[in-house]
């Protein structure tokens, strides 16, 4: 297994620098990056020239690119375009936030999702089965922003009607929300909406691969062998038929996760969630590339990453395959 974990990291450098490359390449021909600035009448050319020199703008691209991976690896990406503020340090104030949405919101999807695919597999064509695919082909249907909007607008309306706040409808926390137990509940209370709304659209998916996983294991012949021993059905079930069902699923929700440990971008926006998602949002619009280019890279680890733990999550649920 280390020998394993080892060679797939070493195989994820070179994936990372051809990765950063075209991140960058693409990113820097998208547009005039000073060009928001340009636009400010109270700017001097000294300052302008300034910024140009700072970020190395008159140079060709392959030269900014090492330039950027130099920063990257040593000033921890740096600082913005307007030289205000440093990169790091803004990820290192968003990514928390978006790690307390994301693993709430992905744990209750998964425990959700498999409970639903398994019943629904168990019981197929059932009323169970027929209600949970529905609710899936409903929940696909839905955009996020449209779901996030409604959760809005029907918390809004309870709260105007009977004056009962259940959950906000924006931020991270109240003005003074104390600390201890109350900060725990006003957190809660924040972030409330917008785990419903990734859990929501989650669990549509998730509950589809796993059902289709556990109709594919529950004929196949070791199953068939496991009930001809006389083990008890909950047993075949739950110990051999849902351990290797559980395989497809761990790479969608490995993914999953390592995208949006970058930021769930429409639910972050709407709720005004200061993560990593409602972050890129707003550099992207003040057209400040290099935190674009810091969040792009951040996912393209993300994902390289927790791609590696899910195949070492393979190796535990299904010892037929061997990791050498």
């Amino acid at each position: 297994m280390g020998i394993f974990i080892l060679r797939r990291l070493l195989y994820s450098i070179p994936v990372l620098i051809a990765t950063s490359f075209i991140i960058f390449s693409f990113v820097s021909l998208a547009g005039d990056p000073l060009g928001q600035l340009k636009l400010d009448p109270h700017l001097s050319k000294v300052t302008l020239q300034q910024r140009i020199d700072e970020k190395h703008l008159d140079k060709p691209i392959p030269v900014r690119y090492l330039y950027w991976v130099k920063e990257a690896s040593t000033g921890k990406f740096g600082t913005t375009l307007n030289g205000d503020h440093k990169i790091w340090e803004d990820f290192r104030r968003v990514i928390p936030h978006t790690l307390q949405l994301v693993i709430i919101a992905e744990l209750l999807a998964v425990l959700f999702a498999v409970a639903i695919g398994v019943l629904s597999a168990v019981r197929q064509y059932s009323a169970f089965d027929y209600t949970m695919t529905a609710f899936s082909f409903v929940a696909f249907a839905v955009p996020v922003f449209w779901l996030a909007l409604m959760l809005q607008i029907g918390t809004t309306e309870v709260f105007l009607k009977w004056h009962v706040r259940l959950f906000y409808t924006s931020g991270l926390s109240s003005p003074e929300p104390g600390g201890g137990l109350q900060w725990v509940l006003d957190r809660a209370q924040h972030l409330a909406l917008p785990v419903i709304t990734l859990t929501l659209i989650s669990i549509a998916a998730y509950s589809r691969y796993m059902r289709a996983s556990m109709l594919e294991v529950m004929n196949s012949d070791y199953i068939r062998t496991a009930r001809a021993k006389g083990l008890k059905e909950r047993r075949v079930t739950i110990k051999h038929a849902m351990r290797n069902a559980l395989i497809p699923l761990t790479t969608v929700v490995a993914i999953d996760f390592g995208v949006l440990i970058g930021g769930a971008i429409i639910t972050e926006s709407i709720f005004q969630l200061d993560g990593m998602g409602y972050y890129f949002i707003k550099n992207l619009q003040q057209l400040d590339v290099y935190p674009v280019m810091a969040w792009l890279m951040v996912v393209a680890v993300m994902i390289i990453v927790f791609n590696l733990i899910a195949d070492v999550i393979y190796g535990l649920l299904d010892p037929r395959i061997r990791l050498e």
